[in-house]
């Protein structure tokens, strides 16, 4: 059986917030659309499903966010995610300037956890929480092949 990754998804608290965030570290919206009716709520498993989307695409064409709004049933606030919390965990991105990348990020009030480590000479990465607690990890390569 081929498998591949297809996006990740995220309920977002504001739609156009967190786009602005990621398109200015770089990424495309290729599609908007809001989605609702019997496939929406089959799909998903919520009935009345209402939600606004965007996709995203990393510059290389090959990472994909899908970002969601609730409309219906109304979104759950719930406390942002621990990095040592069960589930979803957080989204990666290899970033050619952190510097540059965490400057982007200060412009939407979104800072790291706790700052800029080195990883074995080979990374620098940090934990930025972003638009609507999402967890970001941002990485420099610093031995570049």
């Amino acid at each position: 059986m081929a498998i591949k990754l297809e996006n990740v998804g995220i309920a977002v608290r504001d739609l156009e917030a967190t786009i602005a965030f990621f398109t200015d570290l770089g990424l495309t919206v290729i599609g908007r659309d809001t989605v609702s009716g019997e496939w929406t709520d089959t799909a998903v498993g919520l009935d009345g499903n209402h939600a606004r989307i965007a996709m995203l695409q990393t510059p290389d064409g090959h990472g994909r966010l899908e970002l969601f709004e609730y409309l219906h049933p109304k979104a759950i606030e719930t406390e942002p995610t621990l990095p040592n919390e069960i589930g979803m965990h957080r989204v990666a991105f290899s970033v050619d300037d952190i510097d540059e990348a965490l400057e982007i990020a200060a412009k939407h009030g979104c800072h790291p956890l706790r700052g800029v480590a080195t990883y074995e000479d080979v990374y620098k990465l940090t934990y930025v929480r972003g638009p609507s607690g999402i967890i970001v990890m941002l990485a420099e390569e610093l031995k570049k092949n």
